[in-house]
């Protein structure tokens, strides 16, 4: 499996030559001034130049807004621990998974005092998840190496979003959220200056079969997609989607964009995480008009120095 995965990556790296300058970025540009470092990858990414001194894609805002946006107050709502305290001051703690322990490293971690099923996962990266479903087949020794090398990553210096760089690292467990019928889909809601807009419906999250679709507020399917397929049946309009857009308009309240990701478990509401730059403002779609219409939902605060 080592060597398939290998040979498929220099499969990839010589059909598209700029997917190992980009993975070159990512892991050993560290020292690469921060709006430098994004003129590269988004040339590389897109094949133009980014503009920020008149951006007008919603890519290019989202850059825009990793360099000249940095409140202080992002750090804590983009750490999906502390924001827990965040979410249940705002709208209440019924919209959270239950929490089970946070640590600051692995060998604090007592696993005899978890359930048999739960939800592992680091504060400051994104995708750093572990799903435990039967606690007794987990291999401790390969988890504690996953998570050692997480907990060591400063996440900003992927894609430079400011929020991660200050971020504490931690460890928490929370409750396995699982739906009684059907797989558990995300909800994800894309707000601009406190109006949702548009919501990214995945259904297989991180599966073979995973699929994308796009909603507008009123549940009309979008001619939307990115690089993953629209599903083959489209969902039919949640009980709970006013909820959903109520909350995270609530949530939102003075933020030039943000993206509020949920699930619906059972018929009941629960809020996942907050995304301050919505798959690292990298996202190509289809049809690229797109990138220009949310771009022209996102007024950015000019007030700030370019």
């Amino acid at each position: 499996m080592f060597f398939k995965d290998l040979l498929n990556k220099i499969e990839n790296y010589y059909n598209k030559p700029e997917m190992l300058i980009t993975t070159f970025l990512r892991k050993y540009g560290f020292f690469i001034p921060d709006k430098l470092f994004l003129s590269i990858y988004y040339k590389l990414k897109f094949g133009k130049r980014l503009n920020l001194k008149n951006p007008k894609s919603f890519n290019e805002k989202l850059q825009w807004l990793k360099l000249y946006d940095r409140c202080p107050e992002y750090v804590d709502l983009a750490d999906k621990y502390k924001v827990k305290n965040h979410i249940e001051k705002i709208i209440g703690k019924e919209y959270l998974a239950e929490l089970l322990g946070v640590w600051d490293c692995f060998d604090e971690i007592n696993f005899d005092n978890l359930p048999n099923k739960f939800v592992l996962k680091v504060n400051h990266t994104s995708g750093g998840v572990v799903v435990c479903k039967d606690k007794d087949k987990l291999d401790l020794s390969l988890l504690k190496i996953k998570f050692n090398k997480m907990l060591k990553t400063n996440y900003f210096y992927a894609f430079r979003e400011y929020p991660y760089k200050e971020i504490k690292p931690k460890i928490f467990a929370e409750q396995l959220l699982e739906n009684e019928e059907e797989n558990l889909i995300v909800y994800k809601v894309f707000v601009f200056n406190g109006k949702p807009k548009i919501i990214q419906v995945i259904q297989n999250d991180k599966q073979i079969n995973e699929s994308i679709d796009y909603y507008d507020p009123e549940w009309n399917l979008l001619d939307l997609r990115q690089n993953y397929p629209n599903s083959d049946n489209h969902l039919s309009k949640p009980n709970l989607l006013g909820n959903m857009l109520d909350k995270s308009m609530i949530l939102s309240q003075n933020l030039p964009f943000i993206r509020v990701d949920w699930y619906i478990v059972n018929n009941k509401l629960y809020f996942s995480e907050f995304t301050f730059y919505s798959d690292s403002g990298f996202a190509k779609f289809y049809p690229d008009k797109w990138d220009e219409i949310l771009g022209s939902y996102l007024e950015l605060p000019m007030n700030k120095v370019v």
